[in-house]
C-alpha cells in the first residue's frame, strides 16, 4: 500500500505513521530490523529521502535505533524517553509514542508555594497538585505542580485522573502552555519518593523542573517531576546555534534555543525565569562567555 498523494499530509509523515502503527501493534517486534530503504521505497512508492525522513522521525520518538552501517531495529520498550525542551507534558509525549500513560492524583490542595515558585507565579495564592504517572502499572514519575488559583477556578482532582493537565488547561480554561526554562538534576530518592516510585531509598532519580508560561506569556505553572533513572531517559537536542551566536558581535540566545540546557547555573547569563530578557553578549564578561562555551561543549560531548 502506497501513500495518499491527494491529502495535505506530508509523504514522510504518512510513511512514519504506517510504520509506527506496525511497531506499536507488534507487527514488527522489538529487536527486529526494519525493511531496507530500498524495500520501503518500493512499498510506499516514494523517494529514498522521504523514507530517511520518516525513519529519522521514528528514531526521534525512540521507536527505532539507527546504527552506522547496520540495519535499523525496533527499540525495546524498556526505556521511556522524554524530550526536555518541549513545552508539551509527559502525557502528550508518551501518547505520541503509543504508551498508555495513567495518572493517579495524590493531592490537590491550596498551599503556600516556596519562594522561587511564588516569585515565578507572581502570587502566593496557589494550588499544589501531586500526581504519580504510570505505564503498564509501573510508576515512572512523581510530579508536583503549582498553579495560580485564580487562573483555574473549579479545578478538581477527579478532572485529572488518567488525564493530561495541559490538555485540560487548554480545553477548559483556554490556557495553552507555550514555553519555559527547564533544569535537570540528579537526586536521591527520599522515603516518600522511594515508596511512590517503588525504588530503594537513596536510589537515583532524574528531577526535571521549571516554569511554563501561556500563549500570552503569563505564568501558568511551576512543576517538579522526579523520574526513575532506570526507566526514563531525557533527550536534549544540541546544535552550534548557541555557540555561534555567543561568538558573533551582536549575538543573542533566545529562550527557545536555550531551553535544552540542563541546570544552567544562576549568574551564568540566563534570566533564570521564562519570559526573561534575551542573553546579550554585551552583558557578559569573558568569564561568563567561557563558562557558557564550556557548558555547551560538555553537553555536546555527553550527548555524542
Amino acid at each position: 500500500m502506497g501513500v495518499d498523494r491527494s491529502t495535505r499530509a506530508p509523504l514522510h509523515q504518512q510513511v512514519a505513521d504506517t510504520l509506527r502503527q506496525e511497531i506499536l501493534g507488534h507487527d514488527i517486534a522489538p529487536g527486529d530490523a526494519l525493511p531496507s530503504e530500498a524495500a520501503l521505497c518500493e512499498r510506499f512508492g516514494v523517494a529514498r529521502s522521504v523514507v530517511r525522513q520518516a525513519v529519522a522521525g521514528l528514531a526521534a520518538d525512540g521507536l527505532v535505533t539507527r546504527r552506522q552501517g547496520r540495519p535499523t531495529i525496533v527499540a525495546p520498550p524498556t526505556e521511556y524517553r522524554r524530550l526536555v525542551q518541549r513545552a508539551t507534558g509527559m502525557f502528550e509525549q508518551f501518547a505520541r509514542r503509543g504508551h498508555a500513560l495513567r495518572t493517579t492524583v495524590r493531592e490537590l490542595v491550596p498551599a503556600d508555594p516556596p519562594t522561587e515558585v511564588r516569585e515565578f507565579l507572581g502570587t502566593a495564592d496557589a494550588l499544589r497538585l501531586e500526581r504519580v504517572r504510570l505505564v503498564d502499572e509501573e510508576p515512572l514519575s512523581y510530579v508536583r505542580t503549582w498553579l495560580p488559583t485564580e487562573r483555574v477556578p473549579g479545578l478538581a482532582a477527579d478532572d485529572l485522573t488518567d488525564a493530561s493537565l495541559h490538555r485540560l488547561l487548554s480545553r477548559v480554561y483556554g490556557l495553552r502552555p507555550m514555553r519555559g526554562a527547564r533544569r535537570v538534576h540528579a537526586v536521591a530518592a527520599d522515603d516518600k519518593l522511594a515508596a511512590e516510585l517503588r525504588v530503594d531509598p537513596g536510589g537515583p532519580l532524574l528531577l526535571l523542573e521549571g516554569g511554563t508560561t501561556d500563549q500570552n506569556d503569563r505564568p501558568l505553572e511551576w512543576f517538579s517531576a522526579w523520574h526513575r533513572a532506570d526507566r526514563v531517559a531525557f533527550d536534549i537536542d544540541v546544535s552550534d546555534t548557541m555557540e555561534t551566536r555567543l561568538g558573533s558581535p551582536a549575538g543573542t540566545v533566545s529562550e527557545p534555543e536555550a531551553q535544552g540546557a540542563a541546570s544552567a547555573p544562576r549568574g551564568s547569563g540566563g534570566s533564570g525565569a521564562p519570559g526573561g530578557p534575551d542573553l546579550d553578549r554585551a552583558d557578559l564578561g569573558p568569564a561568563e562567555l567561557n563558562r557558557a562555551r564550556t557548558l555547551l561543549a560538555e553537553l555536546q560531548r555527553i550527548l555524542g
